[in-house]
């Protein structure tokens, strides 16, 4: 079964398709908030051609356990260490969306011989404090009387005119399927909780720790700037994908395959 306990009361679902490349480690999918491993539809059999490819629905997510407590990307960085463990991989390179580009810069950070390299697609840092100024008012949202609906609210930031509707669509559906308690725990832990590394100064401080190669993609020009300027290893490349929304890797597929597999040949 693809299922890995990797604490006590937690087994992450996964999936592992491709083949081994010695020239390579395997690719690590992680997802954003809210969402699952079949965010990576859109790929994995392109990538799989080429990589052995590990997709997994995080803790609280998908069909992963749900735990009371620990929904964070902290937690979920150190289940990922587990994971790779029990399947026997050491090195990984971690691609991560959204609170995915936490986790795996997290994971990065925090286990650095785990990650050759980093790919992180419009991931949750780098917030402003401008914009962070409506966090508190979203969490307490998400521990209101209608969690779900307020999920569907900062939903709407992720997308703009271009996005497909199968696209809204498969990520409403997945929202209202979402433990509520998860929801809230996860987004606060990611920019207002003790240790949350989503807001600058924090995240120039933390993903300045990072020693692998990363390649971001943003879909905003200010905060792609950003990045450009805190990174300073050679093997790195920041992009931005002007009139992409949040969702850019689901709404242009063949380019994102296309330009991880050109930057994964130089490493």
């Amino acid at each position: 079964m693809p299922y890995a306990e990797v604490g006590p009361g937690v087994r992450l679902f996964y999936t592992d398709d491709g083949q081994a490349d010695d020239d390579q480690p395997p690719l690590l999918l992680v997802h954003g908030w809210g969402a699952d491993s079949h965010q990576w539809s859109w790929h994995i059999d392109a990538l799989a051609a080429r990589h052995r490819v590990i997709a997994v629905d995080l803790r609280g997510h998908g069909y992963s356990s749900v735990p009371d407590t620990g929904n964070t990307p902290r937690m979920m960085a150190a289940d990922l260490d587990v994971l790779l463990d029990r399947l026997g991989v050491p090195r990984v390179i971690a691609v991560g969306h959204s609170m995915g580009g936490q986790v795996v810069s997290i994971l990065a950070v925090e286990h650095p011989e785990r990650v050759r390299a980093l790919v992180t697609l419009d991931p949750g840092y780098g917030m402003s404090a401008s914009l962070a100024r409506g966090f508190p008012q979203m969490i307490a949202s998400l521990r209101g009387e209608d969690p779900h609906a307020a999920a569907e609210r900062i939903d709407e930031w992720c997308t703009n005119a271009g996005t497909p509707d199968v696209i809204r669509r498969w990520h409403k559906r997945r929202l209202y399927g979402m433990a509520p308690h998860v929801l809230a725990e996860a987004f606060e832990a990611m920019f207002t909780g003790p240790g949350a590394i989503g807001v600058r100064p924090a995240s120039d401080e933390y993903l300045a720790r990072r020693r692998c190669p990363v390649l971001s993609i943003w879909a905003d020009q200010g905060r792609a700037g950003w990045e450009a300027a805190l990174i300073d290893n050679s093997g790195s490349v920041v992009v931005c994908w002007e009139g992409a929304s949040h969702r850019l890797h689901e709404e242009r597929p063949r380019d994102f395959v296309q330009t991880l597999e050109g930057w994964v040949r130089k490493l």
